[in-house]
């Protein structure tokens, strides 16, 4: 018989604490880590450093076929730059086919997998046994986001932080192609008054009740 898989789908909008969640579980399951969000960006920045449009479906869609999710470098990847030309391929649909196809395939990756994003649990894994929707009010999101800029000496401002995270919930959860939206059977994790020790023995809780059925 074949070894199978265990999936864990994590959605949620920016800042909501999503991906720290997704990197404790797949730490405190030996799974499989991907941060999807990663993957556009690598797309983005992939045609920034070699002087190529980013309006070019064509181009950028074989730029997202020739991706290696195993190496994405967050740091080089976390840019503003490259966050706002990710933003740009992020809508072209033939891009989105590429790395969904791809996300797909590093989800088979034994024993388990963690993949966090905006259309995980609707789109990319819609059989994944444990889909949680990570969410948070757009003001706890923003004095988060503010924290960790001011943490690692950097200078924000926490009004434009605010509109820029309103701003990306409007055009993530407007998009017509996979908007974000929790999968029908996601668990809800609201964590605008949870630390992330909370939040990750609530997630925990979930996982473990669907790996006992998943062994039973």
């Amino acid at each position: 018989m074949m070894a199978k898989t265990f999936t864990i789908a994590i959605d949620g909008p920016a800042a909501s604490g999503k991906g720290t969640l997704a990197r404790r579980l797949a730490a405190h399951y030996g799974f499989h880590h991907l941060d999807t969000g990663l993957t556009y960006r690598a797309v983005a920045k992939a045609l920034i450093d070699r002087g190529l449009p980013l309006d070019n479906e064509a181009i950028a869609a074989e730029m997202a076929q020739n991706l290696d999710l195993k190496h994405l470098d967050r740091k080089a990847l976390a840019t503003h730059d490259v966050g706002e030309a990710a933003s740009k391929v992020a809508i072209m649909p033939a891009v989105r086919r590429a790395l969904v196809a791809a996300q797909r395939a590093f989800a088979q990756t034994l024993p388990g997998t963690v993949l966090d994003g905006r259309d995980i649990g609707t789109v990319v894994c819609p059989d994944a046994p444990v889909k949680l929707y990570v969410t948070a009010s757009a003001q706890a999101r923003a004095k988060r986001r503010h924290a960790e800029i001011l943490a690692g000496d950097g200078e924000a401002d926490l009004a434009a932080i605010l509109a820029d995270l309103e701003r990306r919930d409007a055009r993530d959860m407007g998009r017509t192609d996979s908007p974000l939206k929790p999968a029908d059977d996601a668990h809800l994790l609201d964590t605008t008054e949870m630390d992330i020790e909370t939040a990750f023995l609530a997630a925990k809780r979930l996982v473990d009740e669907a790996l006992a059925k998943s062994q039973a």
